[in-house]
């Protein structure tokens, strides 16, 4: 199946968020000529530039972003640090780094705006790490002050339990752990999710995604919802939101990123859970 690109031209969000918005989960990707993918990737995506997601972000009503790094670039953070200084206080990254990485480059990534390293255990995105090496980096990480964020589907969860309660700083998993929603919130998969962030107070989540986890597709995403809900209500302060865009590897449709926005107000209905989950709480958690 060919590459997906993302949507063209999205909509205007219903929803307006509040003042200092971020979007706490997004990608570059490229421009391949300057900055090359990762011979080991697994998908080769279209070029998604900085200024593209500039400009999405002034479109959707958002301030800032926390550009993460996609594993069709690897551990070659480039393409992340150049958007981040051509950003300035406007983002923050999140880098992907093996254990031969040095300290300067570490210091080098931390003044540009980096503020976490990603930690992948989808088998179909990246080939496995020992647990080890997971840990060797987050000891070394926490000196700077910074967290891990996590990706993994959730049959996975209970393996990776114990080894998530070894690390020693924040820890943010991305899209609520990739629940199966066609089970439902009751679902011992999913409660035990719920359980952990319940247990390890250090433990935050991504609300983002629904177009990834939804059966039932778009505009609304109704079925992914109730997920996102039961965690912005118990864990107002722990959880975060982004776009994902460009939406790499999406192989069921492209979302409107409009649409996606107006999401929100269903999985965040108060006004006090809205300022939490899209300007305290990343604010807290990047720029403090």
């Amino acid at each position: 199946m060919s590459y997906m690109p993302f949507h063209p031209n999205p909509s205007k969000p219903a929803f307006t968020p509040p003042v200092g918005a971020v979007d706490a989960h997004c990608h570059v990707f490229g421009p391949a000529d300057k900055f090359p993918f990762a011979p080991e990737r697994k998908y080769t995506p279209c070029d998604a530039s900085k200024d593209q997601l500039f400009a999405l972000r002034d479109h959707l009503g958002f301030s800032r972003n926390v550009i993460v790094q996609a594993t069709c670039h690897g551990k070659d953070n480039r393409a992340l640090v150049d958007a981040l200084k051509s950003a300035g206080e406007l983002a923050r990254g999140v880098a992907s780094v093996g254990p031969d990485v040095t300290d300067a480059e570490l210091q080098a990534m931390h003044r540009a705006g980096v503020r976490g390293v990603r930690f992948n255990f989808v088998k179909r995105l990246v080939d496995a790490t020992p647990k080890e090496v997971f840990l060797g980096i987050a000891s070394r990480i926490a000196e700077l002050g910074w967290h891990v964020v996590v990706y993994f589907e959730a049959e996975n969860l209970e393996e990776l339990i114990p080894f998530l309660k070894e690390i020693p700083t924040t820890i943010v998993v991305d899209h609520m752990g990739r629940p199966d929603v066609a089970k439902g919130v009751d679902h011992p998969d999913f409660q035990r999710f719920v359980d952990l962030m319940a247990d390890e107070q250090k433990i935050w989540t991504k609300v983002s995604c629904p177009e990834r986890l939804s059966v039932e597709g778009p505009p609304d995403y109704s079925d992914v919802v109730p997920f996102s809900r039961l965690l912005v209500g118990r864990f107002t302060d722990r959880v975060l939101w982004g776009t994902d865009w460009p939406h790499p590897n999406m192989k069921s449709h492209m979302p409107d990123d409009g649409k996606l926005v107006d999401v929100i107000p269903n999985i965040a209905p108060e006004k006090d859970q809205q300022q939490a989950l899209l300007v305290d709480n990343p604010m807290r958690l990047y720029w403090s």
